[in-house]
């Protein structure tokens, strides 16, 4: 499994991405285990370490769990707390900027909506 990693992010913080994307999007589900930090490694081609830290940070932000001798597990309702806040960032962080981008290029978001049907 090759994977690009980006310079300007730490790679710990791109997995941990990754992980949270999966989550988002269902095709890690709750209840469900996490690849073990060796196969990511491994997979990878990096750090266990690395892999320890992301998940970690998931860990930190209650969206997994560990189970002594089992592994890692995403927790209840962690989509819905990951969508909660994945909706507030965009309405707080990036939409006041698309906006801005929008009103910069005088485009009439009217036209900008009925593309989208296109």
């Amino acid at each position: 499994m090759a994977q690009h990693w980006d310079d300007n992010q730490p790679i710990y913080w791109q997995l941990r991405e990754q992980t949270v994307s999966a989550i988002l999007d269902g095709s890690l589900k709750e209840g469900e285990p996490l690849p073990s930090v060796r196969q990511v490694a491994i997979d990878f081609q990096i750090n266990p370490l690395t892999v320890s830290k992301a998940y970690q940070s998931l860990v930190d932000d209650e969206l997994v769990e560990k189970r002594r001798g089992v592994g890692m597990f995403v927790v209840g309702g962690a989509r819905k707390r990951l969508m909660q806040s994945e909706r507030e960032h965009f309405l707080t962080d990036e939409w006041p900027r698309i906006v801005q981008r929008i009103d910069k290029l005088g485009l009439d978001p009217a036209e900008l909506i009925k593309s989208i049907g296109d």
